[in-house]
């Protein structure tokens, strides 16, 4: 049975969490999405290690557990439409920015701009190379986005499988 309100579920709740941070004191009650800034050359590595065993690429999420814009990401990465294709084609590895004082040789390493907005992501082959990096703050003002764009991202620098054709969602 469909339920038309399932549609829009998710960016319902992506709306009410921009609402509520935007009252929400300083420390808010969401969950941290960006593990501790000193652990992103740790994860990065184990990433890069699991893709090429997994011929998938890795797709570095650049932000901090701070940004609203984040975590609203965050929710379009795990629902319904967007999941099965990021854990398909992709390793994602949260990169903490800090308060745009940490990880800043990551980002331009990837050619990153953190210092244009985040969310801001990279996408890297299985063996490191960069295959795209967000330059022009595309997903900075996620929240006035929706899950259909995230589908697109994921869908546009997935790696081509053999046999598979690139606009192909579960292939």
């Amino acid at each position: 049975m469909q339920y038309p309100w399932r549609k829009h579920w998710f960016e319902s709740v992506a709306l009410a969490l921009v609402l509520v941070m935007g009252q929400a004191p300083a420390r808010s009650a969401l969950p941290d999405i960006y593990p501790a800034p000193e652990r992103a050359k740790a994860d990065l590595a184990a990433a890069l290690k699991t893709a090429a065993a997994m011929h998938k690429r890795v797709l570095l999420d650049f932000g901090g557990n701070w940004c609203g814009d984040c975590h609203v990401l965050e929710i379009y990465f795990h629902d319904r439409a967007n999941l099965p294709i990021l854990d398909a084609n992709y390793v994602l590895v949260h990169v903490n920015i800090g308060m745009y004082d940490e990880n800043q040789d990551v980002a331009a390493r990837y050619l990153v701009p953190i210092e244009k907005g985040v969310p801001a992501l990279a996408v890297l082959d299985s063996h490191g190379k960069l295959i795209y990096s967000q330059r022009g703050h595309e997903f900075s003002a996620m929240r006035r986005m929706e899950s259909s764009a995230v589908t697109s991202f994921l869908v546009q620098w997935k790696p081509v499988k053999p046999g598979c054709s690139a606009v192909q969602l579960n292939c």
